[in-house]
């Protein structure tokens, strides 16, 4: 869940979609992760914003909770479709995984131990990237 909170601390904002998966921090359920469901779990648009309502679960102490307090955990193919045209590779070692990217014409490599931490950050690099190209215009 670290790399989930640096993404979204990050700027990258979430818009939930079926099958997405996330975590309530800070309500002693960091270990717990949680699936979007058409059955059990949805995201319901109300006037005070979006909240993620629990129905009928084994969640019992939940009935909902505001989006602002979740941290989504994108899979390795939501994470792959955010690099968008800058992926050029993932590979496979021994040692773990190692995404690659173009950004301004330069190649950068991300190793880690998974293919969604490699993926995860080269995305942090992305969006730190566009952060410092955002406060450059802003100058």
């Amino acid at each position: 869940m670290h790399m989930a909170r640096q993404l979204k601390a990050s700027g990258l904002t979430w818009k939930p979609r079926l099958g997405d998966r996330f975590a309530i921090p800070d309500r002693d359920l960091d270990e717990e992760m949680f699936v979007l469901s058409n059955m059990t779990i949805q995201v319901h648009d109300r006037p005070e914003g979006r909240i993620i309502g629990f129905n009928g679960t084994t969640e019992w102490a939940l009935d909902d909770v505001e989006i602002d307090e979740t941290v989504w955990l994108p899979r390795e193919d939501q994470l792959r479709e955010l690099l968008g045209g800058t992926f050029r590779a993932l590979e496979r070692d021994a040692g773990g995984c190692r995404v690659r990217v173009e950004l301004l014409g330069a190649v950068v490599e991300f190793p880690a131990a998974s293919a969604e931490e490699a993926y995860a950050a080269a995305l942090l690099h992305l969006l730190g990237a566009a952060g410092v190209a955002q406060s450059l215009d802003d100058d």
